[in-house]
């Protein structure tokens, strides 16, 4: 019996109506074709004759028999567990949620009890996505049916699919339902959230709805306010990861009695997290201090949060303007997305305010541009700017599969490293059950923080070239993202293949 290396194994796409997952789980083993569609069984115990011959005997087509470590195989169980429970609904325990909460029912008895194959669908969709800590749900319709994705620390994985057509258009119609949507509308974007109890706690979820080619698409953004707000407790930049020089520079920008704080990356970069970061820790109780936010992830206990309401007329700006007739001292606002709001931020910090907010941009040089974009006047922008922080989401490797690994020369070259690494210690994980087979588990923030003094805003404000901008914040100490994430390479914490994914290569 052959051996099967560990990256093959996990290449193999499952199939449970060969070798069914509680079978595989029980007799470590693991049935699953590979890019020929040819059928491939991979046993950890080549003794195992009754199941080699049960396999024989029951099945019509040829198949080919490996031998995998059992680690391997429990690693690529792991990782095809959640296809498992989604498609056959094989769920485990769950608590029952208390009497009079509100929002739909996930618990094992709804799930179990319900006769819909749709619902039943749905739930064990959001079920799965909860129990794996998900942020993001996408249903994909395609023509052979509906593809199941949840992104899990950044990154998105396939974790199952339904064949059929119908049932994929059903499925997207019970989310239309959920988010009090219009079913009847399949040719433009629609956008809603509902609510559900799960584990005992509720949980929203944002819906946005997206015509395609094959039908419809979904993705939900999964807000569980309950678990964020636990973890807020002991919520600080020492928690998120920062490096010693960051923490600091973050914190002083932070203590400074008015001006802006801005904090900038994509989308789940953990820029709000890092704001909550910084209002937990300076959060005395003798400021006033007020949120306005779409939506309110996190409570603050004695803090004023606003949720913003656009359908009642509720949007950033207005709430901002509301916001300064309330005698606030801090002011954070979840995202400047239009110039109003930037003129109201920036009139606030120029007021006596100290204000934290959040934009969207790719680094801290590019958001200079950005507000400009905006129409703002660079003159007040830069006066009112305390600093601009960048940030990113670097996966960890697994502590409990991670060993010395030292990359390729196409991967070290790609990277634009040369010359002697004798002082990175380069680490990379094999994937095991703990990170369900994928080599990281959990995430740590990087961030580049750009200080402003009276040089920089004299150059920012003479709209000076970006290199120059560049050399003078490097002789102030600036150390970029890049930089910053290969700190982490150079001491084993995560791999080159993720800095890449993350940061561009300088």
């Amino acid at each position: 019996m052959p051996p099967i290396a560990h990256a093959e194994l996990l290449a193999l796409v499952p199939d449970f109506t060969v070798l069914s997952f509680d079978t595989a789980l029980r007799r470590d083993a693991f049935a699953g074709r590979d890019a020929r569609g040819q059928l491939v069984i991979a046993l950890a115990d080549p003794a195992d004759t009754d199941l080699v011959d049960g396999l024989g005997g029951s099945l019509a087509e040829a198949f080919s028999l490996r031998q995998a470590l059992r680690d391997d195989v429990a690693a690529c169980l792991a990782r095809h567990e959640s296809a498992h429970r989604v498609v056959a609904d094989v769920l485990g325990s769950a608590e029952t949620p208390a009497d009079g909460d509100d929002g739909e029912d996930l618990s094992l008895r709804r799930i179990a009890g319900d006769a819909s194959p749709v619902v039943k669908l749905v739930n064990s969709t959001l079920y799965d996505a909860i129990r794996q800590g998900a942020s993001d749900i996408h249903l994909e319709s395609q023509p052979g049916g509906l593809v199941i994705k949840y992104r899990v620390d950044g990154v998105l994985n396939r974790t199952g699919s339904v064949p059929g057509t119908a049932l994929a258009e059903q499925a997207v119609s019970r989310l239309k339902v959920l988010a009090e949507l219009d079913i009847a509308e399949r040719r433009v974007p629609q956008d809603g959230r509902f609510k559900v109890q799960a584990g005992g706690r509720a949980i929203d979820f944002r819906v946005s709805i997206m015509p395609s080619i094959h039908g419809e698409d979904a993705v939900l953004r999964i807000l569980d306010k309950e678990h964020l707000t636990r973890e807020l407790a002991g919520l600080s930049l020492d928690t998120l990861g920062f490096d010693a020089t960051t923490r600091a520079r973050l914190r002083h920008m932070a203590a400074e009695p008015y001006g802006m704080l801005l904090v900038t990356g994509p989308t789940g970069s953990g820029k709000t997290t890092s704001l909550y970061a910084l209002l937990s820790e300076t959060h005395t109780g003798q400021d006033k201090v007020i949120t306005i936010e779409d939506p309110v992830e996190y409570q603050l206990p004695g803090v004023l949060q606003i949720p913003v309401n656009e359908k009642k007329g509720l949007d950033f700006a207005r709430g901002l303007r509301s916001i300064l007739r309330h005698d606030p001292d801090k002011i954070m606002v979840g995202e400047i997305r239009d110039p109003e709001t930037a003129e109201i931020a920036i009139q606030a910090a120029l007021t006596g305010h100290l204000v934290f907010t959040t934009v969207h941009a790719n680094n801290v040089f590019d958001v200079i541009g950005r507000f400009m974009h905006m129409g703002v006047d660079p003159y007040n922008l830069v006066a009112a700017l305390n600093g601009v922080v960048a940030q990113r989401l670097l996966r960890i490797n697994c502590p409990a599969c991670s060993a010395d690994s030292v990359p390729d020369a196409a991967t070290l070259a790609a990277s634009g490293l040369a010359g002697p690494l004798a002082d990175f210690r380069f680490r990379a994980g094999s994937g095991c059950g703990q990170c369900r087979g994928s080599g990281y588990r959990g995430r740590r923030a990087i961030a580049e923080v750009l200080l402003l003094d009276d040089e920089l805003r004299d150059l920012i404000t003479g709209r000076a070239p970006l290199r120059v901008l560049k050399e003078t914040a490097r002789q102030r100490g600036f150390i970029s993202l890049r930089e910053a994430g290969l700190a982490l390479v150079r001491d084993g914490l995560t791999t080159l293949q993720e800095l890449n994914r993350v940061t561009f290569v300088a």
